[in-house]
């Protein structure tokens, strides 16, 4: 059968094929009949808009990089799912990569892989540094999640710091005194986690509580295993807290199969909250008090930077764009909120059956 073309179109809809054109670029001079009128005769044809040939007279690929240090962390899995949703809105194709934190790997996706096939990339950092963006070279459209490592560079996150610093104060608020920091970081990187543990010591400060360095649990990575095995650790000790801010919620939820390995109930004995709020907490036992981003904004904004950015590089500059046609960089931060479960609000006893637990979020 011999594909159906935009003439087709033009024919069937009564129509030149510069309006079936403006229909299918949505351009905003044209009336809504026209526009109906068109797109029925689209849906009747079954005519499919030729992607690679319109991204093909753009000089482009229609290929953008979500690059991540490792994909089976749920956060980002979650992540991903957005990023893809966003880009096909946009008819644009997600290749995902994988960096593993290794700072070679992030430079070759920064640098776009060494090939003209990715228009842009959106990345997540853990080891590059901001001298590495500086001197970038030809490098494609670039957003950066996560902590800003450089302010030439567009950039989304949520306030870490802030976030951290209301899970704290959510569990100073409990009357806890002894509060773990599990991957915390007390040092002058500019890493989530460091900006995570700055606003543990801020609300700890806040409240009058003293800071023990020895409070902060050192992970060697944030998953489950690690989480389980610093709060052994701590507990192997002789450490006795009654209450553990993890920095993601994998790290939580290995922390709640030490505390219940060791006999300690949650949150009765220890209150425990995490940070992503990814599925698997919806359905541990307890489930999971967390810190949740709105990863659907982040998705959403950075396919929306990166867009803007491309065609900065081509014919489409915007109207708010500095005399060279290239905005200035932004730095956009994203909504958090608490999500208050089990682990810390434990279970609201009903008169139903089961007496079910009530998970309630802020």
């Amino acid at each position: 059968m011999a594909r159906v073309r935009i003439k087709d179109v033009a024919r069937h809809a009564g129509v030149s094929e510069k309006t079936v054109s403006n229909v299918i670029n949505d351009y905003v001079h044209v009336s809504d009949r026209t526009r109906r009128v068109v797109q029925e005769a689209i849906d009747h044809l079954g005519y499919k808009v030729n992607l690679a040939g319109r991204h093909l007279r753009k000089g482009r690929t229609g290929i953008i990089a979500l690059v991540v240090p490792e994909l089976d962390v749920p956060y980002f899995a979650e992540l991903a799912r957005h990023v893809i949703r966003e880009a096909e809105q946009r008819s644009l194709t997600v290749l995902i990569h994988q960096t593993g934190g290794d700072r070679d790997h992030e430079l070759a996706a920064l640098a776009g892989f060494g090939s003209t096939f990715v228009d842009g990339v959106i990345l997540s950092p853990l080891a590059l540094t901001a001298d590495d963006l500086r001197h970038r070279a030809d490098a494609p459209p670039t957003v950066l999640l996560g902590e800003l490592l450089e302010e030439g560079a567009d950039h989304v996150a949520i306030d870490n710091e802030r976030a951290a610093r209301e899970a704290t104060e959510h569990l100073i608020g409990l009357g806890r005194r002894t509060i773990l920091a599990v991957g915390g970081r007390d040092d002058a990187g500019l890493g989530t986690a460091e900006a995570r543990t700055r606003g543990y010591r801020a609300a700890l400060a806040a409240a009058g509580l003293a800071y023990d360095p020895a409070a902060l649990l050192p992970v060697t990575s944030f998953r489950m295993p690690a989480g389980a095995e610093a709060v052994a650790r701590a507990l192997d000790e002789g450490v006795r807290p009654d209450a553990l801010l993890c920095l993601n919620d994998q790290l939580a939820l290995g922390a709640l199969r030490t505390l219940y390995e060791y006999g300690m109930r949650v949150p009765e004995d220890v209150a425990v909250i995490g940070f992503d709020d990814v599925e698997a907490g919806r359905f541990s036992t307890p489930t999971l008090s967390t810190v949740a981003p709105d990863k659907a904004a982040v998705a959403r904004i950075a396919v929306e930077l990166l867009r803007r950015r491309m065609d900065e590089t081509g014919d489409q500059a915007p109207a708010d764009a500095s005399p060279a046609g290239v905005r200035s960089p932004q730095d956009l931060v994203v909504a958090h909120r608490l999500v208050l479960r089990e682990s810390t609000e434990g279970v609201a006893r009903g008169p139903g059956p089961g007496n079910r637990g009530a998970a309630r979020g802020r």
